[in-house]
């Protein structure tokens, strides 16, 4: 495995009410999440994304400083970025959409550089089926590890194409709600096994403020959550989680259930930061020292001694 890790998904502005305050235009996107959560490891991250001319200079620097390689993003001139506004409620978990702009991803045509047509890792971020089809028929290498996420609007409008990406990756990564969506079925167990049966070889499956279960074949690990004094904002917390799991994987070079259990937990501290303040903020000012210490406040949530007689 190289450490190439390509990341297909959305670079925009987000516009954020919760019950502990509200922001105006700031940065966003599921691509933008992942990145930032996959540059805290060794890897070359490389992004393909859309923006439009409106999408700051500053946030352009920020990604680069980070490490991302963005010659697979596109600008479209006298064109504004993708931008959603929404509204949590008390729960955290409900949240009504205020507003969505598509502007230039009605125009999106995903490029992948060159020198990424043989990344090891693939990332499917949550975007239209078609074109993460599109992403993997560019791919001159088979990747080792093609992971998926997606969401309840592409398993409502685009599910036969969904299906079709679905049989293609090796991880999919969806939450609760939606596995049972997929899979008709209420049993997330169950919904597991019928997942496994469409193609991915691991399914994850998060549960939110309930952690996150790992799947493969007969085996299962069921990752914590941590528990927080605050959460600010929940928006880019699953896409902070697959970006630390991608991340993990891709410094680490393996591929296998035990390794894909520790990137689980990597994935889980990446959206314990990112629900503490609003958008990327976390994200942007995490350090190493501050994710070990995570780490570690991690493993102490769930390790401990016993006798077995």
């Amino acid at each position: 495995m190289n450490k190439k890790l390509l990341v297909v998904g959305t670079m925009a502005y987000d516009a954020i009410e919760t019950p502990f305050g509200k922001t105006g235009k700031i940065l966003g996107g599921c691509a933008t999440y992942i990145g930032l959560a996959a540059s805290q490891f060794d890897t070359q991250c490389g992004l393909v994304s859309v923006i439009g001319d409106d999408f700051e200079k500053g946030h352009i620097k920020l990604l680069k400083d980070k490490g991302m390689d963005l010659s697979g993003v596109v600008s479209i001139p006298g064109e504004k970025t993708f931008f959603w506004s929404g509204k949590y409620h008390n729960d955290l978990n409900s949240r009504t959409t205020l507003e969505t702009q598509l502007n230039v991803l009605t125009k999106f045509k995903p490029i992948v550089p060159d020198h990424f047509k043989d990344a090891s890792i693939v990332l499917l971020g949550n975007l239209d089926p078609n074109l993460q089809l599109e992403v993997l028929s560019q791919m001159e290498e088979e990747p080792a590890l093609v992971v998926l996420d997606t969401m309840n609007f592409w398993i409502e409008s685009y599910r036969d194409k969904l299906d079709e990406v679905i049989a293609k990756v090796d991880v999919i990564s969806i939450n609760d709600e939606e596995a049972r969506m997929i899979t008709e079925t209420h049993s997330l167990v169950e919904a597991a096994q019928k997942l496994h049966a469409m193609g991915p070889e691991y399914v994850i499956i998060k549960k939110g403020e309930h952690g996150a279960l790992l799947f493969h074949d007969n085996k299962i690990f069921c990752a914590p959550a941590l528990p927080l004094e605050e959460v600010f904002d929940p928006t880019g917390a699953g896409d902070s989680f697959i970006g630390g799991f991608v991340g993990h994987l891709s410094q680490c070079g393996r591929i296998s259930f035990e390794e894909m259990k520790t990137a689980t937990i990597m994935g889980s501290a990446m959206a314990s930061f990112t629900v503490q303040k609003f958008g990327t903020k976390s994200l942007e000012e995490l350090t190493g020292p501050l994710l070990k210490q995570r780490i570690i406040a991690f493993k102490s949530l769930t390790e401990f001694e016993i006798e077995l007689t």
